[in-house]
């Protein structure tokens, strides 16, 4: 940390005793008032001496100063009183902190920029009215995404606490949500690596001059396999076509004929299992040694693919064809903005996208300078992501018309698949057919694999960095072996996806593991944010560490617009179950049971966590009923004061 740095921190940490009563608070302020950490501010008497006795003492923090551990204090007569100024200084080890700026942005940018922003954008844009879909997107950007994406960040700074050990700052019972969303992050590291490790096995497979995904003379096509190229018109194709991407994907890469569906998995795919082993080796090298490593990976991850967009926009735009993809893209259809399931796709995308709710911001923050402006970071890394996907959108469209124009189809039969389909059998097809197919099989299929990169990064680094500040005393030292047990437990966790019919579990996880449990865990972090620990709270550490108040409209969107629109989400899934279906193997109802049974194990732990916090509480049965012991850290409120905040929060 930076001289500046640390002088401002050990400001923020001022201890000040004033007759005999010891308060203390990470900025002054001109009244007695409490602040979200349980530190108490002091008056404007004390304010004005402990300045005085700052400005009298100089910089001592940044230039010599007390040894670390011993603090220094002096005598300050205010009045007829006499005020003593200690200066605390922590015997616990500094927290890490960014070594610059952009190494935190680039490092939430590339988190919130992954593979959805790149084949779920596009898909569900042309599917719910093209260009008036953005409307409601952004409606709901506006009022649901972007408040909760600040609201954790914030958090993240101010306490400076991962997803589990920050609640004992703001609602100790509620402490559950932040193991729910750990175990929610290992269930995304057992299919989400899998993905890269397919984009890895198909970046192998480039290093050669025809592709294999362009002819039907291999061993694992079929009869039905017909190739083209473009000017051949003598190819005819039907619904019955299966195309060389298509059947290099299903029968060679995930050799999914070899499984009979999720009942009878298969074997494990060696070739697929020393893919994963690779991109877990390289996860690991770049999260080991905490932030100081990501930051500045990070550069290269989060800057390649947007080089790489450019690029393929750009030959993309020159394809014939590439017109009729764009107008499909945009051209609106505004009476499907009557229908609530284009509402219920903008909400879902747009949460997805930014990713609040999976520890990942706040970990992300909480490595940050106190005084760092946070509210600016999320505005400008939100904006980044959504123009990202609407770019991503031209990308993909623009392939779409050329695959249209050489099938000789219209661009809906062409752009039926979705998902990871989308990239590696239509966009993969594509690359085959153009001039210097190579070249850009290479660059496309680096780029999935950074964007995957950087989402795993952060989704581990927010376990980690939880588990680290829960348990300091047994972990801090032994960060490298926690994520190497880490990155080992989730590789293991992944075998099942490396089987033949390992894409049907990787889509059972993708719709029921993360989907309705994280919603709801973030449902519950922002009533309890909003509610129990009070907006008017939250907005003064909001201003101890930004020196200005949110305004209104934030307010108004934490307490009753984002939890209405999280709400709207978990009841919209749970009144129309998803239809799951992968290829042509339709997942049997037992299925769904199962995928339930996934997303509970995670969220159960909210409720358990309850129980258990409940059953330790001290006090009698009474006051535990009374929420007196957990409504408030400082275990000091009163019901009469309880029940008066939630009036005023309602106000």
């Amino acid at each position: 940390m930076e001289r500046s740095e640390e002088a401002r921190e050990q400001e923020d940490d001022k201890a000040v005793l004033v007759d005999g009563v010891y308060q203390r608070g990470p900025k002054m302020s001109n009244s007695d008032q409490q602040v979200s950490n349980g530190f108490t501010t002091t008056t404007t008497t004390t304010t004005s001496a402990a300045q005085s006795t700052r400005e009298g003492q100089g910089s001592g923090a940044g230039s010599g100063g007390p040894a670390p551990g011993l603090g220094h204090s002096a005598s300050v007569p205010v009045g007829g009183f006499r005020t003593l100024v200690v200066q605390q200084t922590s015997l616990e080890r500094p927290r890490e902190t960014w070594s610059k700026k952009m190494d935190f942005l680039l490092s939430v940018i590339g988190y919130a920029v992954d593979l959805g922003n790149v084949w779920r954008f596009p898909y569900i844009c042309y599917q719910n009215g093209g260009g008036a879909f953005l409307l409601p997107y952004l409606l709901m950007a506006v009022f649901g995404g972007v408040p909760l994406f600040y609201m954790e960040l914030a958090l993240g700074q101010f306490h400076r606490s991962g997803c589990i050990s920050i609640w004992k700052h703001i609602c100790p019972i509620f402490k559950g949500i932040g193991f729910a969303i750990c175990i929610i992050a290992l269930y995304i590291a057992f299919y989400y690596n899998t993905i890269m490790a397919w984009a890895l096995y198909y970046l192998l497979s480039s290093f050669r001059p025809v592709l294999p995904w362009t002819t039907c003379t291999n061993s694992w096509n079929t009869g039905n396999c017909k190739s083209y190229i473009w000017n051949d018109r003598n190819v005819t194709w039907s619904n019955s076509t299966t195309s060389p991407a298509q059947e290099f994907y299903t029968r060679h890469v995930l050799q999914v004929h070899r499984s009979d569906g999720l009942h009878h998995l298969g074997s494990v795919s060696w070739q697929l299992a020393l893919c994963l082993l690779f991109i877990f080796t390289i996860v690991y090298f770049s999260i080991w040694k905490g932030v100081k490593t990501s930051g500045k990976v990070v550069w290269v991850t989060a800057t390649f693919p947007y080089l790489v967009l450019l690029v393929l926009l750009i030959r993309g735009a020159t394809l014939p064809g590439a017109w009729r993809g764009v107008v499909f893209y945009l051209k609106p259809d505004w009476q499907k903005l009557l229908s609530t399931p284009v509402w219920i796709d903008a909400a879902a995308q747009i949460f997805f996208s930014l990713g609040p709710g999976f520890g990942v911001l706040l970990a992300f923050a909480s490595y940050n300078p106190f005084h760092n402006n946070c509210y600016k970071d999320a505005l400008v890394t939100s904006s980044v992501n959504c123009l990202t996907s609407f770019l991503s959108g031209f990308v993909i469209f623009t392939v779409l018309g050329y695959m249209a124009e050489m099938r000789q189809q219209d661009v809906d039969a062409v752009a039926k698949d979705a998902g990871p389909s989308l990239l590696f059998i239509i966009y993969a097809e594509a690359i085959a057919n153009m001039p210097a197919a190579t070249f850009f099989a290479i660059i496309f299929f680096l780029m999935i694999i950074m964007l995957g990169l950087d989402s795993t990064f952060a989704g581990l680094e927010g376990v980690i960095t939880a588990m680290l500040d829960e348990f300091p005393h047994l972990l801090a030292k032994r960060r490298e072996w926690f994520v190497f047990g880490l990155v080992c437990v989730c590789y293991l966790g992944a075998l099942s996806t490396l089987t033949y019919g390992g894409a049907y579990v990787v889509k059972l996880f993708e719709e029921y593991a993360t989907g309705p449990a994280v919603i709801t865990v973030v449902l519950l972090e922002v009533i309890a944010v909003s509610w129990f620990y009070g907006t008017n709270r939250f907005c003064n550490d909001v201003y101890t560490m930004l020196g200005f108040y949110p305004g209104w409209f934030w307010r108004i969107c934490w307490v009753a617009i984002c939890p209405c629109f999280l709400l709207f989400i978990i009841i919209s899934f749970l009144a129309s179950p998803p239809d799951v279906k992968l290829f042509h193997y339709h997942y049997p109802p037992w299925t769904t049971v199962l995928g339930y049974c996934i997303g509970v194990s995670s969220f159960i732990c909210v409720p358990a966590y309850m129980v258990y916090y409940l059953l330790n509480a001290k006090g009698t049965f009474k006051q535990v009923h009374l929420f007196i012991s957990f409504i408030n850290p400082d275990y000091t409120i009163v019901v009469n004061i309880f029940k008066y905040r939630c009036w005023t929060e309602l106000m």
